[in-house]
């Protein structure tokens, strides 16, 4: 299947110009006008453990909650950051037209140094813009389960599901829970499924659609822009998942310098939640903090 990524050539100037306008949320003809930034410390956070700084970042309709399960090991040898991004959770609200730019620059507001950055999906990309914005800021990047490079046949999926968001909420959100869930695991944790449903339904639904249209457009604004990344990168995904495919972690690993990819047998896409264990292992050892037994 052909991946529909950027080719590898040099980019024109005027492509790169172009590029970092629709990384960054710049304006123009086709674009609503962009977003207000916060007040600095704006967003809704919470701090745990001690050790080198790390910051977890969540998907689109999701919250902080997402990493309770990787947070007791994460917290016990890093000071670790759970944040809602603009729009989740107990963050304000965000408006039409708000880029990754202006929530990646929220999520800087809050770091003090040189900070671990994980990002999970839509908080993957906002990863890669604090690593493009703000590499003083990034002491490492993991990217979990994270699109890059969308095919044509991707970018119509991620379009009708953000059409049918649009239009039955609900139905959008039964929708996801069934992608991200497997038979077996719903069977197994049918409470889970639940809270995940609840969560997305409890959304405000015009911050979900303005976060959602950065989710499903800001990848192809990146893309050119990837090789720039200094920080070292790790991108994971689970190997059942049909959005934030295998292969867009490979991706990512072939076109950010010295980037490395690890796929998770068996998983689909909510790994900090289905596989805590090995994502954590994952994290831990990406950021120098794993745990040797003696």
């Amino acid at each position: 299947m052909s991946d529909g990524a950027v080719g590898e050539g040099a980019v024109s100037d005027m492509g790169t110009a172009r590029a970092v306008d629709r990384a960054s949320g710049g304006g123009g003809p086709d674009r609503p006008p962009a977003a207000r930034p916060l007040a600095p410390g704006a967003l809704s956070h919470e701090t745990h453990g001690d050790g080198p700084r790390l910051v977890l970042l969540h998907g689109v309709g999701l919250d902080r909650h997402l990493w309770d399960r990787c947070l007791p090991r994460l917290a016990a040898r890093h000071r670790v950051t759970l944040v809602d991004l603009r729009g989740h959770g107990a963050s304000p609200a965000a408006a039409a037209g708000v880029s990754l730019a202006e929530l990646a620059a929220d999520v800087a507001a809050l770091l003090d140094g040189p900070t671990h950055i994980v990002g999970f999906s839509l908080g993957a990309l906002v990863a890669q813009q604090l690593g493009l914005a703000r590499p003083e800021l990034a002491a490492s990047l993991t990217l979990v389960s994270s699109v890059a490079g969308r095919a044509e046949e991707e970018r119509a999926a991620v379009a009708r599901r953000r059409e049918l968001a649009a239009r039955d909420f609900g139905a959008s959100a039964w929708a996801a829970v069934d992608r991200w869930f497997s038979p077996g695991w719903r069977a197994q944790e049918p409470g889970l499924a639940q809270d995940v449903l609840d969560t997305l339904l409890a959304n405000d639904r015009a911050s979900y659609l303005a976060c959602y249209d950065v989710f499903a457009t800001a990848d192809a604004g990146l893309w050119p822009l990837l090789p720039r990344i200094c920080a070292p990168t790790l991108a994971v995904t689970g190997s059942d998942d049909p959005g934030s495919t295998p292969e867009m972690s490979r991706r990512l690993a072939a076109r950010i310098p010295g980037g490395r990819a690890v796929i998770v047998p068996g998983a689909r896409h909510l790994l900090p939640l289905e596989y805590p264990q090995e994502l954590t292992d994952v994290i831990l050892s990406h950021t120098g903090q794993e745990c040797h037994s003696s």
